[in-house]
């Protein structure tokens, strides 16, 4: 059976700029579409967080925010159903990245908070890469990317082309004006070959090597229906699917 490492950010804010404190964590579509696709397919997800702490969900990504109301329920309505296993996350230094398949980061402003500066994620992030197993970040996840450093200080992920939420996307948010900086900033400072869609809040899909990236929620049933047929493949042929 294919094993999914759901990594997810256990911050509740995003502090700004001004030293405000907006409400934050993970956003609902980042978790709940790609969740159900792995699911229906019979793969076993582990739901990880920092510390073990439960998740805590962006209230704006089920308002207009979220997309249109029938969306917005179908969203709702699958979290739900999966709440238990929110609740009760491992802790992510407990976790062992090679005993899975695929790492998958949903998003969220919750990431720009904690994942961004959290050494044990960081890690993982380095050594996920570097082993050639599947490795995916959604919209503000690849701010986990962030972490991740060689002992020179450089970033595993230079030269690497990825996606993830566009300067231009991330300044339709009101209070994002505040931003102590922008995702898309700090990858181009990071090395990254930063790509986005002609058009926002798209579908934007990235692929380099084991590196999978999707630019914004838009993007969450393209990058995990592109990982259903990649990495499914590579697990039904083993190594991946052997533990």
């Amino acid at each position: 059976m294919t094993q999914v490492l759901f990594v997810i950010s256990a911050a509740d804010r995003w502090t700004l700029d001004d030293g405000t404190v907006h409400p934050s964590g993970y956003w609902a579509e980042e978790v709940a579409v790609p969740h159900r696709i792995f699911s229906e397919a019979g793969w076993e997800i582990t739901v990880a967080t920092p510390g073990g702490k439960a998740p805590t969900l962006d209230r704006l990504s089920l308002g207009v925010a979220g997309g249109m109301p029938g969306k917005r329920r179908e969203v709702k309505a699958y979290l739900d159903s999966i709440e238990s296993t929110l609740a009760h996350p491992a802790a992510l230094d407990s976790v062992d990245a090679n005993e899975f398949d695929l790492v998958f980061y949903p998003g969220g402003h919750g990431p720009m908070e904690d994942l961004a500066y959290d050494a044990t994620s960081g890690a993982l992030l380095a050594e996920r890469l570097a082993s050639g197993k599947p490795l995916a970040l959604l919209c503000h996840a690849p701010a986990a990317i962030l972490a991740a450093t060689r002992a020179d200080g450089t970033s595993p992920f230079a030269g690497y082309r990825m996606t993830g939420l566009s300067n231009r996307e991330e300044l339709l948010n009101r209070f994002a004006k505040k931003a102590p900086w922008l995702l898309e900033d700090r990858l181009k400072d990071a090395g990254v070959e930063y790509s986005k869609g002609l058009i926002p809040l798209r579908p934007h899909v990235v692929v380099d090597r084991n590196l999978y990236t999707g630019q914004n929620p838009q993007s969450s049933k393209d990058l995990a229906s592109r990982l259903l047929a990649d990495v499914g493949s590579s697990a039904s042929d083993g190594p991946l699917g052997v533990h």
